[in-house]
C-alpha cells in the first residue's frame, strides 16, 4: 500500500522522521538522545516517550471510532492513501481520525473527551485511583528510562490512561444516585476480562453522539486484535533473530521475552510456531544447547504420529515404492538398501505390490540402516521379524538383515553383502541433509551409493533452503516454512486425525526448529536444501534423474483425494521428480535417480504400489 507521511504544524508531538524499515536495530545511545522508545522502534514504530499518552488516547479513540461505525461505513479506507503498517503511530492515528470524520476532528472535539493538550486528563504514570476495578496500583510500563524490558509488553490499546469524564447533568431522578464510571478502563489485553454479569453481551451501553456510554453495572470487555498482534509477533521475531545474528544479547534477551506475551493472544498454528521458534531463540541466546541429539527410539515415535496425522510420509513413501517397483519391473533377485529404515512402514506396501505382480514376486532382500539403539533393545530385528511375517502370509520370499551404523558416512558398500544378479535400490528418506553437518560426508555417502550399482537411488528430502551461512536467512526461510507445515497441521482437523498424533506431530516439528534455530556446528543436523540444490549435487556426483512418469502423479494425487478430502494439498511436478505441498508452497520432494553411465529405465508400465 501507498504510504505517506503528514506534516502538521500544528501538532509539534507529531514525528516527521523519515520511516525506518521494519526490524531496525536502533543504537541505545543514539536511541536515548532521539527520545524515541527503543522496543517500539526495533519494531519500525517512531514514538516518542513523551508522545506515548497522547499516541495512547488516539488509539482509543479510534478503536471506539471504528467499534461504532456502521457496517458500510469502513469501505472508504480500502483507499491506498490509508496505512497499514504505519512507522510513524502518531501521524497515521491523525489520518485514520480524519478518515473516519473529516468535517469535525473528533480527536479534538469530541464532548466526551478533553482535548489532548489538558495534561491533567492524562496523568503520568498511569493513574488507577479513581478505577474500582484496579483495586491495586498496577506500575507504568514506561516509568523509568532504564528499564529492562522484562516482561513488558508492546503498548497497543493496552496502554492508555484514566480519562475523566465530562458528562452532561444527569436526570432529575438520577440526581441522588452513584456517578457513573469512567468512559474508558484501563484493561489489559493480555489478560482475560473477569467473568461476572457485567462482562455479558446484555451490559450494552447507551450510544449518545456515536459514543458508548456504559451504565452503572458495565465493564468494557476488551478484545484483542488478533490481526495487528500477529504482524507485531512476526515484527518483533525477526527482530529478535536480527539482533541475535548482530550479537546484541541483551536486545535479543528483550524481544524473545515479548514474543511470549503476543504468541498468547494469536489461536492455532501461529501460537504454535511462534512459541517453538522463541524457544530455539530463547536457547541460541542463553546457550542452552542440548546435550546429546534427540534419543533416536523417541525420534521414531514421534515420526509415527507425524506419519499418521498428515501425508507427508505417506507421499514419501508411495512415490518412491513406486518408482522402485517399476525398476524392478521383469527382475527375479531384488534387493533395497534402506537408509532411513526407522519402524519399517514403508516396505510393507511395496511387498504387497510385489506379491500381485504378473509371474509371481521376486526374491525380495531388504537390508534397513539404523542409529544404535539408546535403551538396549534391538528396534532393527523386532521390524524385521514383523515385515518377515507379512511376507510369509503374502507368499513372497523375504530377508532381511538389520545393519547399526552411527552415521551414513561410515558405511562401506562391501559390508551390504551384495550379491551377484540381484537388481538393486538405495532407499533415503529425511536422511541425507543430516549429512551435510559433517564435512565431506554426503560425498563419501554418494561414492559409497555408487559402488553398490543401483538400478535406482529414491530421496525424498524437505523442499526448504535452511543451510546457508546467514542465520537470519536460515531463519526467515524456516519461519515461512514452518508456518506452513503447522498450518497444513491445523487443515487438517477436519479429518479424524487423533489429538495426540497432532500433538506429537507438533513436537516432532519442533525439535527441527529448535535444531534449525538453536544450534550450530556438527550439532545442527537439519540443514534442510531445496531440490535444485539436490540436482546440482548429485549431478556432480555421477548421477542423472529419472522420471518419476505419470502414474506416479496420478497415484498420489487419489491417494491425496483419500486423505481429508485432499483440501489444501496439492502435488507438483517438477522437471521428472514430484513435489507435495500446502496450496502453493512445495513442502518436500521425491526425486529418483540412476548412475549416469546406465541405460535409461524402460516407460513405467501400469503396475502400482497399493497406497499404504
Amino acid at each position: 500500500m501507498k504510504r505517506e507521511y503528514h506534516h502538521h504544524p500544528h501538532h509539534p508531538t507529531c514525528s516527521t522522521a523519515s520511516p525506518t524499515g521494519k526490524g531496525k536495530m536502533w543504537d541505545a545511545d543514539t536511541q536515548q538522545d532521539a527520545g524515541m522508545d527503543e522496543l517500539l522502534a526495533v519494531l519500525g514504530y517512531n514514538v516518542k516517550a513523551s508522545d506515548m499518552a497522547e499516541v495512547a488516547q488516539k488509539l482509543e479513540q479510534l478503536e471506539e471510532v471504528i467499534g461504532n461505525a456502521p457496517e458500510d461505513g469502513l469501505s472508504h479506507l480500502a483507499s491506498e492513501t490509508v496505512h497499514y503498517n504505519p512507522s510513524d503511530l502518531s501521524n497515521w492515528l491523525e489520518s485514520m481520525l480524519s478518515e473516519f470524520n473529516p468535517a469535525a476532528n473528533c480527536s479534538l472535539d469530541n464532548p466526551f473527551l478533553p482535548p489532548i493538550s489538558q495534561p491533567s486528563a492524562i496523568p503520568t504514570p498511569l493513574d488507577y485511583t479513581n478505577c474500582s476495578a484496579q483495586p491495586k496500583q498496577e506500575p507504568s510500563l514506561f516509568d523509568s528510562p532504564a528499564m529492562d524490558y522484562d516482561l513488558k509488553a508492546i503498548p497497543g490499546k493496552a496502554l492508555y490512561s484514566h480519562i475523566e469524564q465530562q458528562q452532561p447533568p444527569p436526570p432529575p431522578q438520577q440526581q441522588q444516585q452513584s456517578p457513573a464510571p469512567p468512559l474508558y478502563q484501563r484493561e489489559s489485553k493480555r489478560l482475560k476480562p473477569t467473568t461476572s454479569a457485567t462482562t455479558t453481551a446484555n451490559s450494552v451501553s447507551s450510544a449518545i453522539g456515536g459514543w458508548g456510554v456504559p451504565t452503572e453495572s458495565a465493564r468494557p470487555v476488551v478484545l484483542v486484535d488478533s490481526q495487528e498482534t500477529g504482524i507485531r509477533l512476526v515484527h518483533t521475531l525477526m527482530a529478535c533473530a536480527k539482533a541475535v545474528q548482530q550479537e546484541n544479547m541483551k536486545l535479543a534477551e528483550a524481544l524473545v521475552k515479548q514474543i511470549g506475551f503476543l504468541a498468547v493472544s494469536q489461536a492455532g498454528a501461529m501460537r504454535k510456531v511462534a512459541t517453538y521458534f522463541a524457544e530455539g531463540l530463547a536457547r541460541r541466546i542463553y546457550r542452552l544447547y542440548p546435550d546429546k541429539p534427540l534419543d533416536t527410539s523417541f525420534s521414531d515415535i514421534l515420526q509415527m504420529h507425524f506419519y499418521e496425522t498428515c501425508p507427508y510420509l505417506k507421499f514419501a513413501h508411495f512415490t518412491a515404492n513406486q518408482a522402485i517397483l517399476e525398476a524392478f519391473e521383469g527382475k527375479k533377485r531384488v534387493h533395497v538398501i534402506d537408509f532411513s529404515m526407522k519402524q519399517g512402514m514403508q516396505w510393507p506396501a511395496l511387498m504387497q505390490a510385489l506379491a500381485l505382480r504378473p509371474g509371481g514376486p521376486p526374491s525380495f532382500r531388504l537390508t534397513g540402516i539404523g542409529p544404535p539403539s539408546t535403551d538396549n533393545t534391538d528396534h532393527l530385528h523386532e521390524v524385521g521379524w514383523k515385515l518377515a511375517q507379512l511376507a510369509e502370509t503374502i507368499h513372497v520370499e523375504f530377508k532381511y538383515r538389520g545393519f547399526v551404523a552411527n552415521s551414513l558416512a561410515d558405511l562401506d558398500a562391501s559390508m551390504l553383502e551384495l550379491r551377484e544378479g540381484e537388481s538393486v535400490a538405495v532407499n533415503s528418506v529425511f536422511e541425507l541433509h543430516s549429512l551435510l553437518a559433517r564435512p565431506g560426508g554426503i560425498e563419501r555417502v554418494l561414492s559409497a551409493v555408487k559402488d553398490m550399482k543401483p538400478e535406482i537411488v529414491t530421496i525424498v528430502e524437505q523442499e526448504a533452503n535452511h543451510n546457508g551461512p546467514v542465520f537470519l536467512d536460515r531463519f526467515t526461510e524456516s519461519l515461512h516454512y514452518y508456518s506452513t507445515l503447522f498450518d497444513s497441521l491445523e487443515g487438517c482437523s477436519a479429518s479424524p486425525v487423533n489429538s495426540q498424533d497432532k500433538l506429537m506431530s507438533e513436537v516432532y516439528l519442533g525439535q527441527q526448529i529448535c535444531n534449525v534455530v538453536a544450534c550450530e556446528g556438527p550439532e545442527r543436523v537439519e540443514r534442510h536444501e531445496t531440490l535444485a540444490q539436490w540436482r546440482a549435487r548429485l549431478g556432480s556426483a555421477g548421477f542423472d534423474p529419472v522420471n518419476l512418469g505419470s502414474n506416479a502423479f496420478k497415484q498420489a494425487s487419489m491417494l491425496l483425494a483419500l486423505f481429508a478430502g485432499g483440501d489444501g494439498y496439492r502435488v507438483e511436478e517438477n522437471n521428472g521428480c514430484l513435489m507435495l505441498g500446502w496450496h502453493t508452497r512445495p513442502l518436500i520432494a521425491t526425486s529418483a535417480w540412476q548412475l549416469a553411465n546406465k541405460p535409461a529405465l524402460p516407460l513405467p508400465s501400469s503396475s502400482s504400489t497399493t497406497p499404504p
